[in-house]
């Protein structure tokens, strides 16, 4: 058991803010809350920053989703009371289940420290998109670097060729998939949206209806465009990136309306080549999605923030006549007193504090965050060979029914490489994630992800399991082989916000924008008035050697 005695005190020990957990929006809202002017003190448990965003060696990253699969309460004795409050003991929820370890190559374990594996992956940024817009206008970006993500490619047919996107006027001419009305017909169609946003002030001569904006897209693409399955299939799940399968209307869980998936085309288009380096729509951090909450932690401390790692918070301090909330105690003993607290998503706020009633919490709803009940299935395969030879970098759309008629939902797979310092020098990285509600199903749907694009071996000698079969006549080239692979199940959480606020787990998008718009509002709804996240100064940076790709 720890020894808490040699640890120093905190001081001071009375705060604005006090935030437990380095997740994403637990950082951001350190550092904008600093940027305000407030008083901040930020606690983790762990060792390292990221909390359920974090990078992670491949025995760290599995010793963490142990240990959030089970309730814990980091302490086995509080004492019941302090001075004028009341302790209530702090406890977290298992926020992963299903977890699935399947390990086919030894090897791997004797690198576990040369693997920078995400927790939340896969997830990356548009180069256009408002993550990169804050990271520019913080300038954390002197903390980072990035890598462009080469290609991206639909996965179809029995044989699941990955066809390349055609996501541009360039990438359409070189398509050898499209017939020659398809490449006109998706043209026109890019052409059409462009042009209806370059006039979209003036209204009375729209190129689109108010109406069609309202309508589900794919129903316009179809009736209104003329547009065939396949192209369909592209912009919806590839480029708009929907979540659910859209032609049925009346069964979609989350219909995505024309306006939506229009401004989504137009992200997604307003990002290729926004960076000389960056050639493509998509970017990637160095060493993984972790660096980020480092990087608005630093930002945070530049501006006064207090950070404090492998220090537990073991219970909230309430009033002890009115049971509001008051301070936490630390696993030092020591107390510690703010106006608010926020706690990372794994945290269950004790059924002890009372919470009055609160119109901050009204159209919480509506803060971009996902349906609590929903879960996102990951999964993350390690093989020597790219599922693409000669790109190490690179998104796969599965999109609905693309392995089985019962596939409602899309399924994403995102492959890293040594060039991004995800993993040791000639293996990849890939990341595959959906969302679903039945975790049965859930999990059919990755089963078959994983056979569809990677040979399972048969064996557990690697020697036994070859990639390349040879003859005196032909050689054949088959799906890379698996020599390491997690399966696990992610919990949704809802937002809560109080005195006492809940921030959320990953959601099961590839990309940032509800992240950072929920965060956003989370904050103003807590500081209403306050400048969220003002433009940097130069008195706001702290001189280092870093270059950033930016």
């Amino acid at each position: 058991m720890e020894d808490w005695s040699c640890y120093p005190p905190i001081e001071p020990s009375n705060f604005d803010l006090i935030i437990v957990g380095t997740g994403l929006p637990e950082s951001i809202l350190a550092a904008a809350a600093s940027a305000a002017g407030k008083t901040v003190l930020h606690l983790d448990s762990s060792h390292s920053y990221g909390c359920h965003f974090a990078s992670l060696s491949l025995q760290d990253f599995t010793d963490f989703l142990q240990t959030h699969s089970k309730t814990q309460s980091p302490l086995p004795e509080i004492e019941p009371s302090s001075g004028e409050c009341n302790v209530l003991p702090l406890v977290t929820r298992p926020v992963y289940s299903s977890l699935e370890v399947n390990v086919y190559s030894p090897e791997i374990i004797e690198k576990s420290s040369k693997f920078s594996l995400d927790l939340a992956g896969p997830r990356l940024m548009f180069c256009a998109d408002s993550m990169v817009d804050l990271i520019l206008q913080t300038d954390i970006n002197q903390y980072m670097d990035f890598k462009s993500v080469e290609s991206s490619f639909i996965c179809e047919g029995d044989d699941c060729n990955l066809w390349s996107v055609p996501d541009s006027r360039s990438a359409i001419f070189k398509d050898k998939v499209l017939s020659f009305t398809e490449k006109n017909q998706l043209m026109r169609f890019f052409k059409l949206v462009q042009k209806h946003y370059e006039d979209k002030s003036d209204e009375a001569n729209a190129k689109i209806s108010d109406e069609d904006l309202e309508s589900p897209f794919a129903e316009f693409m179809s009736k209104k465009i003329g547009m065939s399955s396949k192209l369909k299939s592209v912009i919806l799940y590839a480029i708009s990136m929907a979540d659910y399968e859209q032609d049925s209307v009346e069964q979609c869980k989350n219909v995505l309306k024309t306006k939506e998936g229009l401004d989504r085309l137009i992200l997604y288009h307003a990002s290729i080549g926004r960076f000389p380096n960056a050639p493509g729509a998509m970017i990637y951090p160095m060493y993984g999605q972790g660096e980020l909450p480092q990087a608005f932690c630093r930002r945070a401390a530049v501006k006064g923030c207090l950070h404090v790692l492998r220090m537990p918070v073991v219970a909230l301090l309430v009033d002890k006549d009115v049971g509001s909330y008051k301070g936490v105690r630390l696993a030092t003993g020591q107390e510690l007193f703010s106006q608010r607290l926020i706690l990372s998503p794994s945290y269950v706020v004790p059924s002890g504090l009372v919470r009055p009633p609160n119109p901050l919490q009204e159209g919480i709803n509506d803060m971009g965050t996902a349906d609590a009940k929903q879960k996102v299935i990951r999964a993350i395969c390690i093989t020597k060979a790219s599922l693409k030879s000669d790109v190490a970098n690179c998104l796969v759309f599965l999109p609905p029914q693309s392995l089985c008629p019962e596939q409602q939902t899309s399924i994403r797979a995102f492959q890293l490489s040594s060039n991004v310092a995800a993993c040791p020098p000639d293996l990849f990285v890939v990341y595959l994630s959906s969302v679903c509600e039945d975790v049965v199903q859930g999990k059919k749907l990755m089963n078959l992800a994983i056979d569809a694009l990677f040979t399972v071996p048969v064996s557990k000698d690697p020697d036994e399991n070859c990639t390349e079969h040879d003859s005196e006549f032909t050689t054949t080239k088959v799906k890379p082989t698996l020599l390491w692979s997690i399966l696990y199940v992610q919990d949704q959480t809802a937002v809560e916000i109080d005195t006492v606020s809940s921030t959320f787990m990953p959601d099961g998008t590839l990309l940032y924008n509800n992240l950072l718009e929920a965060t956003t509002k989370l904050f103003q709804t807590m500081y209403p008035g306050e400048v969220f996240l003002p433009k940097a100064t130069s008195s706001d940076t702290v001189v280092e050697d870093v270059e950033s790709d930016l």
